[in-house]
């Protein structure tokens, strides 16, 4: 069988470098590394077919450099380019340039990763095409008192959120009308800082939610499937520690409803190849869109594990125009999985991020 690329350049580092690059070999892909400085003995350099320097290890002038990985993608002739996750991962600028440049992006189109990372306009979208959102603004403000109002008729606790970005930037929880003014200014700082963008919104707090995730797949002729469902509710500062497949909270017909959901959100958003959709749910069962990742997620490996699908190999694929053989009848799990961050933490600090 013919390979689908020649080359596919990979701009990232690391553990999702190494994996790409293992699929790649299997596929009969020639694989494309790039690393700092600081990465020159780094196992993904050393893995790959091919590897070239990107010089200075500041991420904006190595991993963040979009010209710079354009240009070695067209010298080297790769064909195509796999952004991993993190770094220019979720960029629609990058995917623009990609495709400017005749070089293929494996991900989506600029438009959904605009869209998406938009939580307030994927918060309309999901809206208008009846995906249950948690209540709230499904627009930006930045007025404390227009938000105390709001705040007012959605009933305390609420959640201040960034509009952009994600990761726990840009949040605050508010319990009282006093809280308003300081953590308004907070969010809107921290997100300006972290994003780029200061907007934020309004939304009700879920307390003690479950945090459930729909890994998803979508062709170019908009045929869509979910690989089931991750649970994620174990977390730190919004930061996940553990991944678990199947979620024993999880009853077959709220699977069957959230995975819909996931499909729909997707379709929605003119979205193409693997993505995952994210629910709260909330002590009553019911479950609320929260975001879309508009990449592949660290956790990935655990539904790969659970349904035998090779997720790299599949955003190759669809990225390559090849149809989606799967049929959502014909996907089944078996087993559990289990996956774990492992964090370097100071427990007198509150357990902040610490070297040790």
């Amino acid at each position: 069988m013919k390979a689908l690329f020649k080359k596919v350049l990979i701009a990232n580092r690391g553990e999702i470098a190494v994996r790409v690059i293992k699929t790649l070999r299997e596929m009969g892909i020639g694989s494309l590394a790039l690393y700092s400085d600081a990465d020159e003995l780094s196992l993904h350099r050393l893995l790959a077919d091919e590897a070239m320097p990107l010089g200075d290890s500041t991420p904006t002038e190595s991993y963040l450099n979009i010209e710079k990985i354009i240009n070695i993608a067209k010298k080297s002739g790769a064909d195509a380019i796999h952004p991993g996750y993190g770094f220019l991962a979720e960029n629609a600028d990058f995917q623009e340039q990609c495709e400017a440049a005749g070089i293929v992006f494996i991900g989506p189109p600029a438009a959904a990763i605009r869209d998406l990372g938009d939580k307030t306009v994927a918060r309309r979208m999901m809206i208008k095409n009846g995906v249950p959102v948690i209540p709230g603004m499904a627009k930006p403000v930045s007025d404390p008192a227009e938000i105390a109002v709001e705040a007012d008729k959605l009933g305390y606790p609420v959640m201040i959120k960034a509009a952009k970005g994600g990761g726990g930037k840009g949040m605050r929880i508010v319990t009282s009308k006093d809280e308003i003014e300081v953590a308004t200014q907070e969010a809107t700082s921290e997100a300006l800082a972290a994003f780029g963008n200061g907007d934020i919104f309004l939304e009700k707090y879920i307390e003690r939610p479950r945090h459930i995730e729909f890994q998803i797949l979508v062709d170019k002729d908009g045929n869509a499937v979910h690989l089931f469902e991750r649970e994620c509710s174990i977390q730190r500062r919004h930061q996940k520690i553990i991944e678990e497949t199947p979620s024993v909270f999880m009853t077959p017909q709220l699977r069957e409803e959230m995975g819909n959901a996931a499909v729909t959100a997707v379709k929605a958003a003119g979205y193409v190849n693997a993505g995952t959709v994210e629910f709260v749910v909330d002590g009553d069962g019911d479950f609320y869109f929260l975001e879309v990742n508009t990449r592949l997620q660290v956790e990935h490996p655990i539904t790969e594990m659970i349904t035998g699908i090779d997720l790299v190999k599949k955003q190759m694929e669809i990225a390559a125009g090849v149809p989606l053989n799967l049929k959502q009848e014909n996907i089944y799990t078996s087993g559990d999985a289990i996956e774990a961050s492992v964090y370097a933490e100071d427990p007198e600090n509150n357990f902040f991020p610490s070297a040790g």
